[in-house]
Formats: C-alpha cells, sequence, structure tokens
C-alpha cells in the first residue's frame, strides 16, 4: 500500500532508504518500505492512510473467512500470509514493510480484547519501563501470543502466534540489531514517537492518561 498510495500523491518521492533524522539517531537509515518511511517522507496524513489500509489488508479477508468457515482455523492461515505478503511483496521484489500494521487488524479479528490488551501493555513495557519505541511496537505481538496461550488454548492459535511474532523478528531483525548497538545514543523517545503514526497515536493516548514519554537522557 506505501508504493501505491505515494505514486498516487507523490509520484516521485522514493520511499527506499529512508533516514530517520532525529536527536540521537543521525544517520539512521529504515529499510522496511513502509507506513512509517511513508509519514517521515510525506507527513502523517499520508501515513495514517497507509497504516490504516495495511491494517484493512490483514482484517479484510480474515473477518471474511472467519464468518464464512467459523468452526475452521482457515482465518488463521490467511492471516499468516497477510503478514508474509505484506512484509516480502511478489509484486515489488520480495520487498515491503514491516508486517506490524497487518498483524494488528488480523489480530483484531482473532480476538478484539486480546489486540487492545497486548497493545496497551507493549506501549506500557516500552514506553515507561525500556522507554523504547521498537520495545513497544515488538512487544504487542508478543504479549498477544501469550494472550492466545492463556484464552484460546489451542495449537492453531500457538501455532499462528509463534509464526507471525517468528516472521515480524525476521523483519525487523535489522533495524532492531542497529538500535541496540546505538543503545548508548539512543534519541528522546518523545521525538522519535513523533516520526510515526503508530508512535504518535500511543503518545495522545499516553499523554491523555497523563502518562509522559519523555526520556530524560541524562538519567
Amino acid at each position: 500500500m506505501s508504493r501505491l498510495v505515494t505514486k498516487l500523491v507523490a509520484p516521485n518521492v522514493d520511499l527506499e532508504d529512508v533516514e530517520f533524522n532525529v536527536p540521537g539517531a543521525e544517520g539512521y537509515h529504515l529499510r522496511t518500505i513502509s507506513a512509517t518511511t511513508a509519514s517521515l517522507k510525506l507527513g502523517p496524513k499520508v501515513g495514517g492512510t497507509i497504516a490504516l489500509l495495511d491494517a484493512l489488508k490483514g482484517l479484510v479477508p480474515v473477518l471474511i473467512l472467519r464468518l464464512i468457515f467459523p468452526d475452521q482455523f482457515y482465518h488463521l492461515i490467511a492471516a499468516l500470509f497477510a503478514v508474509i505478503g505484506h512484509d516480502w511483496s511478489v509484486f515489488h521484489r520480495f520487498t515491503g514493510g514491516g508486517g506490524l500494521s497487518t498483524a494488528y487488524g488480523s489480530f483484531f479479528v482473532i480476538d478484539f480484547f486480546g489486540t487492545l490488551i497486548s497493545v496497551f501493555s507493549g506501549m506500557l513495557i516500552g514506553f515507561i519501563i525500556f522507554k523504547d519505541m521498537m520495545v513497544a511496537f515488538a512487544s504487542g505481538p508478543f504479549l498477544y501470543l501469550i494472550w492466545l496461550i492463556i484464552f484460546k488454548g489451542d495449537w492453531p492459535h500457538i501455532i499462528f502466534g509463534v509464526a507471525v511474532n517468528l516472521i515480524i523478528l525476521l523483519k525487523l531483525s535489522p533495524d532492531i540489531i542497529k538500535l541496540i548497538k546505538n543503545r548508548e545514543n539512543s534519541a528522546d523517545i518523545s521525538i522519535v514517537m513523533e516520526q510515526t503514526g503508530m508512535g504518535r497515536g500511543m503518545k495522545k493516548m499516553m499523554q491523555w492518561m497523563g502518562i509522559d514519554p519523555e526520556k530524560k537522557k541524562n538519567h
């Protein structure tokens, strides 16, 4: 969706190898082509639109299959391949985004309340405890796996949860490794959150709750 929307609104903009240029993270380049890179290049409205479309890419086919085959697990297979297709698109030389928006779209169909609790808990763990945006984003699917184990308890859901976490981890591993190596020079968490649609949404939610995501660099 990132390439399609970008071609419609700004055909001359290249979303490949976008620099994440914030204080403390100068020279850091994003390798995924996603709503995040579109947001950095074209602003929050375009990035937010792409994130919504990516989520629908996971939500719609999963919802259709769950309604047609309520007693089967075809929707879990569809959810898995939606994330794989988003991350390694056959139409774009097997490149793509990180898969989080698409995964969360399918998560809402599989277990709505589990998704809300996992995203919220991941946000608190990432921003309050670790003060790390990548932890906040990546911990949501892991916490969702824990939710599936506890409240679903069957092998199809557990296998799905493990598989989707491995896919996201594999896709984001280059960015995660770079962030770990550069952790001592990490950027202000509040500034980093402003760079992505998901981050801005989380920041507004935290401010509404009276939680300050501001990271103190020298404490």
